[in-house]
Formats: structure tokens, sequence, C-alpha cells
């Protein structure tokens, strides 16, 4: 079992690079099946989604613009319940197909607070693509477009994901190791 020591926890492989990729593939397949031919933009949500919005994107064969919004919602381990927006978006995007990239959805609740802001500039629709997907946490209605890899309510680092601000670098996905 391969592991990692990130700051003072100890974190075991549970998804690796090559599941990532298949999964990351395969969503792009989708959505180039669903938009090709729509006015696109897909906002990646920072700081997490940052690697799933560059795979993804890599993948997209039409014409669309990426951006990116950051929010916070989590602190250490857990989320903080409460959700900042910290910057904001520049682009136009009434009458546009806005695709949001998150790496991961769990209680649903910064989804929630994302979604309420952007239907403030008019966009033609709203679909949601996020790489993990914790059903076990989540709390909200919020229709999930195109989902990469369900997981479980476990605390996860890498690929984007942190804990306080490290690990974001490793190519895998790590479950947090009960102590």
């Amino acid at each position: 079992m391969k592991t990692v020591k990130v700051l003072d926890k100890k974190f075991k492989l549970s998804i690796s690079a090559e599941t990532i990729a298949k999964a990351v593939k395969e969503m792009a397949g989708k959505i180039n099946n669903d938009l090709a031919g729509k006015e696109v933009i897909f906002i990646g949500i920072l700081n997490g989604s940052f690697m799933f919005a560059s795979d993804l994107f890599k993948l997209i064969d039409f014409d669309a613009q990426i951006t990116f919004l950051k929010l916070a919602s989590y602190q250490g381990t857990s989320s903080s319940g409460k959700v900042k927006r910290l910057i904001g978006i520049n682009e136009n995007i009434e009458n546009k197909v806005v695709v949001i990239l998150e790496d991961i959805v769990d209680t649903g609740v910064t989804l929630e607070s994302i979604i309420k802001q952007l239907k403030g500039y008019e966009p033609a629709e709203i679909r949601m693509a996020t790489l993990l997907f914790k059903p076990e946490a989540y709390q909200k209605e919020i229709k999930l477009d195109y989902v990469g890899i369900e997981i479980p309510n476990e605390f996860i680092i890498g690929y984007g994901l942190d804990y306080d601000g490290f690990a974001r670098n490793l190519p895998e996905i790590y479950t947090l190791i009960a102590e």
C-alpha cells in the first residue's frame, strides 16, 4: 500500500493517476457530445480544480472559453460551512452555457453558492462537472451533469486537493488514514 505523509497526517493511495485520466477522458467525451456547437464557457473553481480543469479542457474539441473563480470553504480537514467569494469572474457569461468545473462535490454548499452567484449574470444554462462526488455527504438537490468518480465520505488529498495548502501536486488521490 503506497502512503504519503503530509504535515502531521498519513494518507494511503486511493485513486491512481490512470483512473483519474480515464474518468476525465470519459467526461470530456460526454461534454463534447452534449455541448458542441453551443457558446460555452468553463468556470474552474480554484484552488482545487486547477489540475482537473486543465486536463479536461485539453480534451474539449470545440471552441470554448475557460476562466476561474476562487472561493474558500475548507479549513484543515473539515468544511467551515461558510463560503466566501474571493475572486470573481470578468468574462461576460450572459446567454452562454456555463460549465462549472469542481474538483469535488461533497455537501453541495459551495456549489449552491456558486450557482446562486452565477445566475445573476444571466447565463443561458448552467451545467455542473465534478471529478469527484461524495454521495453520502451530499445535502442539496442540484443536478450534477457530469461526475467522474463517486467516492466515500472521507478526507482526500492530491490532484489539486489539499491539506492546509499542501499535496495539491500529487498526481494521484490519497485518503486520510485514521489514527
